[in-house]
């Protein structure tokens, strides 16, 4: 593809993201891209990956896209407008530059009018940030959502906003039933993967940029999973042994229901429940490929769903990786910034208590409940534990370091250790984790 065609690419999957959004359809967009791609299959991975992360630059600056276009230029609000402001506040093109990639191909987008080019000469001298901005939109987050921010962070607040608009680094977890990081590192590194042992997680892995990873002979033999190291972290929380038997409440597609059975050693049981039958569907080979024979998955309809009182009081571990705002992923999925709502926030705190009451019957006597989530925000973390154990006292909180093997950063609440690791931190993925213990006593 030549520039001018990536940048008509580009605006056309910006416009199907601002249309699903308007529709109040909300797909991901990592969906929509992979739509788009599939029905443009002349577009080669290079290509691809310069597309997307034009598209990704323009989801993670939407809100300082539509201030310089809205407020300052006071010109309406399209796609083709956010990505040409775009392209002029990297200034990755001058003025010039840009009008001659309107005619480099049959695929180009159309000719700038006297009106753009005005415009885009006057962004070319501006800095994407501005000083008459307000916070949520000089650091991109939905104006809401400032005070649970802001108390989530503290001090912290700028930096981690900050933080939260860059790019995420591609992290491996080792799949330590087929071999080992040091020899999967040096496998990497001479198939020209740049790598370094991750600095939190003893089984990961992080590339030194962005590459084609799932060519390498060793992801199809089944070595590596691709997930983030705080990802790691929390499977790490599950410390499933040997022969135990461990419930995957919210198994999704399986990267931590893999982890979970690595570090089983592929002995004992693994039940894998999720609400989607096609999420489940997609964990059937990363299963055979990562050669893992312990688990079993079942489809159910909710936590309410009959078939879990099979399972009451049976389960050594079971592990509550709750849906979520996924504040802490925004690095990943800018998109959900802007498709989250404060009504879908009162929403799944309702869903997560009710999941954590569900999950917590099928704890055996002495068994833990490990709750999850993605999130960075104390309401769906600690006050929802805070909450959970008001209602069974036959719980009680472990700390997370006696935990985890190896030293990691936690945060304390009433002097009780959970897990807590952001981007700005720790340089990983937002993740909270929680280990509640059930009392030894059958009844209580």
């Amino acid at each position: 593809m030549t520039p001018g065609a990536r940048i008509q690419a580009a605006i056309e999957l910006v416009d199907q993201i601002l249309m699903a959004w308007q529709s109040e359809k909300r797909i991901p967009a990592d969906k929509l891209l992979e739509n788009y791609f599939k029905s443009h299959r002349y577009i080669g991975s290079k290509d691809r990956g310069a597309v997307s992360e034009l598209v990704y630059w323009v989801l993670r600056h939407k809100a300082a896209l539509e201030w310089w276009i809205k407020v300052r230029l006071k010109s309406d609000l399209h796609a083709r407008a956010m990505v040409l402001t775009a392209l002029m506040l990297r200034k990755e093109y001058d003025v010039h530059t840009l009008a001659g990639l309107t005619q480099d191909s049959q695929y180009s987008l159309p000719s700038l009018t006297p009106a753009e080019i005005t415009r885009c000469q006057q962004l070319y001298k501006e800095h994407i940030e501005h000083p008459d901005m307000p916070d949520h939109v000089r650091l991109n987050y939905p104006e809401w959502m400032d005070g649970l921010l802001r108390e989530s962070f503290g001090s912290q607040f700028e930096k981690a906003l900050r933080t939260l608009n860059d790019q995420a680094p591609t992290d491996l977890r080792v799949n330590t039933l087929k071999t080992t990081r040091e020899e999967l590192m040096a496998t990497l590194q001479a198939e020209g993967f740049e790598c370094s042992p991750a600095p939190l997680s003893p089984i990961g892995i992080r590339l030194a940029k962005r590459g084609p990873i799932f060519t390498s002979a060793t992801f199809k033999q089944g070595h590596f999973e691709v997930q983030d190291e705080g990802s790691q972290m929390v499977a790490g929380l599950v410390n499933a042994q040997a022969g135990q038997k461990v419930i995957d409440f919210c198994a999704g597609a399986g990267g931590k229901t893999l982890a979970i059975a690595a570090s089983m050693k592929n002995k004992g049981r693994i039940l894998a429940w999720d609400t989607s039958e096609k999420r489940l569907g997609q964990m059937k080979d990363r299963l055979k490929r990562a050669g893992v024979d312990n688990v079993q998955t079942h489809v159910i309809e909710s936590e309410h769903d009959a078939f879990i009182k099979r399972h009451k009081e049976s389960a050594d571990r079971v592990l509550v990786d709750a849906p979520c705002s996924g504040t802490g992923t925004w690095r990943r999925n800018p998109d959900l910034k802007w498709r989250f709502t404060a009504r879908d926030l009162q929403e799944v705190m309702e869903v997560q208590q009710a999941i954590l009451q569900s999950a917590a019957r099928l704890v055996k006597p002495g068994g833990r409940l490990i709750y999850a989530t993605c999130s960075i925000l104390k309401d769906e973390n600690e006050r929802q534990v805070e909450r959970f154990l008001k209602s069974l006292s036959n719980f009680r909180v472990v700390c997370a370091q006696k935990v985890w093997d190896k030293s990691f950063s936690v945060g304390e609440t009433d002097a009780v250790s959970f897990l807590w690791v952001t981007p700005h931190e720790d340089g990983v993925d937002g993740f909270f984790g929680a280990v509640l213990e059930r009392s030894a006593k059958a009844t209580e």
